[in-house]
């Protein structure tokens, strides 16, 4: 071998080197960005089920608040909670098919 075909030789093995060093580089930041995600996910799901845990104890409460207002004519309490109990035996109904 020449010097010329020694040193490209030499220049070729330097940039595989930088290559190979370059795709490690990057395969780590991949995985580091991956862990991010899934962990970005699974706070997404939590605020999710947080958010439908905070929607039912608001209907819960605004329930609470409409029988409170109308304890004052318990015959109107008397039909919202007749209401409300038809409700649920549908839904024990749906549940049970």
């Amino acid at each position: 071998m020449n010097d010329e075909q020694k040193n490209i030789t030499i220049i070729f093995k330097d940039k595989i080197q930088r290559l190979f060093s370059l795709y490690n580089s990057l395969k780590a930041e991949n995985e580091d960005l991956k862990e991010k995600s899934e962990e970005l996910i699974l706070k997404l799901k939590n605020k999710d089920s947080e958010i439908e845990f905070l929607k039912n104890k608001y209907d819960k409460l605004k329930l609470a608040k409409n029988l409170i207002a109308s304890t004052n004519d318990s015959h109107d309490a008397k039909v919202k909670i007749s209401r409300i109990v038809r409700e649920i035996d549908k839904c024990i109904a749906l549940l049970n098919r």
